[in-house]
């Protein structure tokens, strides 16, 4: 049994999502939660949202035992790309590209 919980076109860089993705891959949720509580990432905010979410989802709608859960697995990947224009000198005009992200997480019941 496992609970997702998604979030999609976050405007965030996959590649920032996925260095605080890789701190809490496995561990139990308490311990998750901590983590980004006191890691200074931008992703945090977002992924305590979403692990808040996951949790909901395991307690209320595969009554699953929320001091057995774990992340089993999480993800990123990259969304769409938001492409704005930046004036430079001489009439010139610079691309800048705003990354988006769909980010998964998985928890499951430790079987202890």
């Amino acid at each position: 049994m496992e609970a997702k919980a998604y979030l999609n076109y976050v405007r965030i860089s996959p590649r920032k999502v996925s260095i605080v993705l890789d701190l809490i891959r496995g561990k139990d949720v308490k311990l998750a939660e901590a983590i980004l509580k006191h890691t200074p990432k931008a992703a945090c905010e977002q992924l305590q949202k979403l692990l808040k979410s996951a949790i909901a989802n395991a307690e209320n709608n595969h009554d699953m035992d929320t001091s057995k859960l774990y992340v089993a697995a999480c993800s990123v990947s990259q969304g769409p790309t938001l492409k704005r224009i930046r004036p430079r000198a001489q009439g010139r005009a610079f691309r800048i590209n705003k990354k988006t992200s769909h980010i998964t997480l998985v928890l499951k019941e430790r079987e202890n």
